[in-house]
């Protein structure tokens, strides 16, 4: 007893200890009337005074492990911002990973993760990471949604998805130490968004990523054998008295660029455009900011769908993810340039609401068309500790023209790792072609997240009429099913094996209306992923597939320059097909690489080929400022029939960055495209095939597609916050008639492009 008195008066004066081991995740931490100074070192008294959080957990590839590195995460905060102070030891040497970094490019470094769910709702956490150095990486991770479409929860990742694009201002600064390297981070409340009322509750997780070991770890326990990542998150409790001020972010913003283009006698340049912008952010409150404006290679051969790029214009990025649906009924890049918007993102109690109206530029490819009004909406209602219903409403008024979109959709989570959704769309459009309507319906009837056994089982259906021209619905008139199992075995402390995945995937489609007969084409297949000790990965899949091909997409096909019908071939069968590839740890030096090969579909010809795919990439930082990241994409296709080549694809592309400082950068890209396609011919016949052209009305050969382009890319990059930055950079294409000889270069455009713009904040 006397022993016990003892250690309990010495700890009297200590600061509150958080094991997460322990379950100790429910955490007060001191609110201090004091300021310090972001610069690594954890030496001022007040940090003394800070709670602290230890005890970590391995998630990733293991969950449920002591983790190998000890963690100290070191937490108080100020009437105007809380401030975040992390200790991480490494027990085996000098074996830290850390560079110099541009903003969100530290995934390859070793790194901890902040993750702040304000609201509490445990729907979505606002992401803060920083490697060893302080450089920053911001975003936004969230549960469900795009996370659980296609069977990523059966397959992939548990946890929901991770957008980096959104970028907040908060302050960090890092170090190298003996013990490993210790990070300062300071994140002012005006940079987020929280629920109102004069005391709150925050979801608090912490993440290390550490790359010589390829492990995962998480201060709050993280288990698999959940459908949510976030519900088991610890929290922040009774943080009262924060004063946000006055949140008004103005940034004025300055672009102007000059292309050149080879002209009748010379190569010559146009005007200059200089353009003047405006981005206005008010905190109308604490958990609602309106926002308002002013004005990778990829082989493309036998490609059939349109390609998604993701958002990086800073006017939609805040926010961003409240807009997320399933199926991508809204799209902001489907807006070219608003010559003025507004944006109010947010939550009321525990709804979630999100609106974007906007009055786009007029379509250049159109001439004498109306400026585009555009409208997007998004509401979405929090049931239960994970489960949602959510509301998105879209429409494009372009004159006499629309297009509406209204959809529901609920998410319910049940048994803890069991979840289900539904979504039900129509739309209705106005234009050239008439007036019709459409629908798309999307129903999840299980998925099991378990540790060991997961699955997932989904119908989608999409009609013929279905259109959403504010979103991102690349594929109509099908159904299709997804059936995923999975099945994982985790290896002992030590094991060369530490985790291995294999899930086996079925993936039958239809036409819409031929529902539930025959299928249009179909899937049947399975995957490997081993995670080998010290962060290796191999992974490896074999399929079999069958095609048919779908006589309205080749109606404007002839067999000759008059019109002669073209028929279209039966469907194919048994095509087989895999692939192996590997990786190397994330190290001074870091390979990747794939290949495979097999059967599958010419859809240009409607005819069986041959595939053989390659990919190699290279990373190399040989100091912590630079780093060169090479790729070489390989692509060969050839006709079944007689095995004469029809396609050939080789993409090599050079990537180099210069990281002067925290916020200098330069960077060069240099890629090759070299892309050759055959003239079409009939699979049966041999012979040319032919297609109708609707401006001349005539029919024309389909011959020989070359290209082989040269890009260059030239930036240099000055960003000291999100907000402030100034960019300038020049690019230029050429082209020659034989691949690689860079004997025949010619220029084909180039241009200089600059903006600035500076964030002042009120």
């Amino acid at each position: 007893m006397l022993a016990t008195l003892a250690l309990l008066l010495q700890a009297a004066g200590d600061p509150p200890v958080y094991d997460g081991r322990l379950k100790q995740t429910e955490v007060r931490i001191p609110r201090v009337e004091a300021t310090v100074t972001i610069d690594g070192a954890l030496d001022e008294a007040v940090w003394r005074s800070a709670a602290r959080l230890t005890g970590f957990t391995q998630y990733r590839p293991i969950d449920s492990r002591p983790a190998a590195d000890s963690t100290e995460v070191l937490a108080w905060y100020a009437p105007d911002a809380i401030y975040f102070g992390i200790r991480a030891y490494e027990a085996h040497g000098n074996v830290v990973r850390a560079t110099l970094a541009d903003r969100d490019n530290i995934d390859a470094d070793d790194n901890v993760q902040i993750l702040l769910d304000t609201f509490n709702d445990r729907r979505r956490a606002l992401l803060f990471a920083v490697n060893p150095y302080g450089a920053q990486e911001d975003g936004v991770r969230s549960e469900g949604l795009a996370g659980a479409a296609g069977g990523q929860n059966a397959g992939f990742r548990f946890d929901g998805v991770i957008d980096l694009n959104p970028d907040y201002v908060y302050q960090s600064h890092g170090r190298l130490t003996p013990f490993g390297y210790e990070v300062e981070v300071r994140i002012p409340f005006k940079s987020l968004r929280y629920q109102s009322g004069a005391t709150q509750d925050w979801g608090l997780q912490v993440v290390r990523t550490t790359q010589h070991t390829g492990y995962e770890d998480t201060w709050a326990p993280v288990v698999r054998a959940s459908a949510s990542y976030l519900i088991q998150s610890g929290s922040l409790k009774e943080l009262t008295g924060m004063r946000r001020g006055l949140v008004m972010d103005v940034s004025p913003e300055f672009t102007s660029h000059v292309d050149g283009a080879p002209q009748a006698t010379e190569y010559g340049y146009g005007t200059v455009d200089p353009q003047i912008g405006l981005n206005l952010r008010w905190g109308i409150t604490q958990n609602l900011s309106l926002t308002g404006t002013a004005d990778v290679g990829q082989v493309t051969v036998n490609q059939r769908f349109a390609l998604f790029f993701p958002e990086k214009r800073p006017f939609f990025l805040e926010g961003l993810e409240q807009f997320d649906t399933p199926n991508a009924l809204i799209y902001t890049r489907r807006m070219v340039s608003p010559v003025a918007g507004a944006k109010l993102t947010g939550k009321v109690g525990g709804t979630a609401v999100a609106y974007i109206g906007a009055v786009d530029e007029d379509n250049p490819f159109i001439p004498g068309t109306d400026h585009p009004i555009v409208n997007l909406l998004r509401l979405r209602r929090d049931l239960g500790a994970s489960s949602t219903l959510g509301v998105a409403y879209t429409d494009r008024i372009e004159g006499s023209a629309y297009n509406r979109v209204l959809g529901a959709d609920a998410r319910v989570v049940w048994k803890k790792i069991w979840f289900s959704d539904a979504q039900f769309v129509g739309s209705w459009t106005q234009d050239a072609a008439g007036v019709r309507a459409g629908e798309l319906w999307d129903v999840t009837f299980y998925d099991r997240t378990g540790r060991s056994y997961g699955n997932h089982g989904e119908l989608v259906g999409i009609s013929p009429d279905f259109q959403a021209s504010s979103g991102f619905v690349n594929r109509v008139n099908v159904v299709q099913a997804r059936i995923f199992n999975r099945f994982s075995i985790y290896g002992k402390p030590g094991a060369l094996l530490e985790q291995g995945t294999t899930f086996f995937m079925i993936q039958p489609t239809w036409r819409y209306h031929d529902f539930p007969g025959s299928t249009l084409e179909g899937s049947l297949g399975e995957t490997i992923l081993l995670t080998l000790r010290g962060g290796w990965g191999v992974n490896a899949n074999w399929q079999n597939n069958h095609q048919r091909f779908d006589p309205p997409d080749y109606a404007g096909y002839a067999t000759s320059g008059v019109g002669t019908p073209f028929v279209v071939p039966h469907g194919l069968y048994n095509l087989w097909g895999g692939n192996v590839g590997f990786n190397t740890p994330n190290r001074a030096l870091t390979l990747n690489a794939n290949l495979g090969a097999g059967q599958g579909a010419i859809f240009a010809e409607a005819a069986e080929g041959r595939g053989l795919n390659a990919f190699v990439g290279l990373t190399w930082k040989p100091t912590t400022a630079l780093r060169i990241d090479g790729q070489w994409v390989h692509q060969r296709l050839t006709r079944a029939r007689d095995g004469s080549r029809f396609s050939t694809a080789n993409i090599p592309r050079l990537k180099i960055e210069y990281q002067l400082s925290r916020a200098i950068f330069f960077r060069y890209v240099g890629q090759y495209v070299s892309q050759e396609q055959a003239a079409l011919v009939d699979p049966r016949t041999g012979q040319p095939l032919y297609f109708f052209d609707p401006d001349s009305a005539s029919y024309f050969q389909v011959g020989p597609q070359v290209r082989h382009d040269f890009r260059n890319d030239l930036l240099f990059s000055y960003r000291p916050t999100p907000g402030t930055v100034f960019f300038f950079g020049y690019g230029a294409s050429l082209s020659e008639p034989t691949a690689f000889s860079f004997r025949d270069l010619r220029r084909t455009s180039d241009g200089f492009f600059l903006k600035a713009s500076y964030l002042y904040r009120m």
